[in-house]
């Protein structure tokens, strides 16, 4: 109908291990430690997870969740602004540290138009700094609450919405009048599934083995990046 605006196709990213070649998760967690607003004594919490990892006898998701649990202890305490300040410090330091395939992606669909969603795991405050210079949109990540002294109580704000990554596209789609049509999805773990089988076109980047497996059951499309090299399995 003449007047009715144009819907934007909608693209939707993971940022850690699939934008950012790290977890911003785990670089606020040394920061912090390194600012001394957490104890080094921490690492305790996640070492055996950490260990299997570096092993390659555990997983990365293993020894990230490990690392939240933690958070739910330790960040009890730690005053916002040292907060802020900390992921802030991350941003400016390792805001480069993205991978060449995600970063031209971003690049072009915005080009095109698309509405650009991040979806996350890692503390929304680290991604306020980190998503608007790569021209996101939209980003959801994990939303701390602070007492009345603007103190972190280590409580997580709505835990079961921002977990669940495809009902945030779900949300973003209805609320900001977007389209599936031409959608585009890009995750490397299990986790990020839910959100790949809504899009028309899910990116399997540098996926886990699990995420693998799916990819490869349902015809999706798997690319890998290794070093300076970017090819498709």
């Amino acid at each position: 109908m003449r007047g009715m605006k144009k819907k934007r196709p909608v693209a939707v990213f993971d940022v850690d291990g699939t934008i950012f070649r790290s977890s911003l998760f785990i670089e606020l967690v040394e920061e912090l430690i390194r600012q001394k607003h957490l104890p080094a004594s921490m690492k305790k919490a996640y070492a055996d997870e950490k260990e299997e990892w570096m092993n390659r006898e555990g997983t990365y998701d293993a020894y990230v969740k490990a690392m939240v649990r933690a958070s739910y202890e330790y960040f009890r305490g730690i005053d916002m602004v040292d907060f802020k300040r900390a992921s802030r410090t991350v941003v400016e330091t390792q805001s480069k540290h993205v991978y060449r395939f995600t970063r031209d992606l971003i690049k072009t669909l915005k080009k095109r138009d698309y509405f650009l969603l991040a979806v996350s795991h890692s503390p929304k405050v680290i991604l306020d700094y980190f998503c608007p210079s790569l021209g996101f949109d939209k980003w959801y990540g994990l939303m701390y609450e602070t007492d009345p002294k603007n103190k972190l109580t280590a409580r997580v704000v709505d835990p079961h919405i921002i977990l669940d990554k495809a009902a945030i596209l779900k949300r973003a789609v209805t609320n900001q009048n977007l389209s599936y049509t031409k959608s585009i999805g890009v995750g490397d773990s299990e986790t990020d599934v839910p959100f790949l089988k809504l899009v028309d076109e899910p990116i399997c980047f540098n996926p886990a083995s699990g995420l693998y497996k799916r990819a490869k059951k349902n015809g999706w499309r798997t690319v890998v990046e290794r070093k300076d090299v970017i090819y498709e399995l």
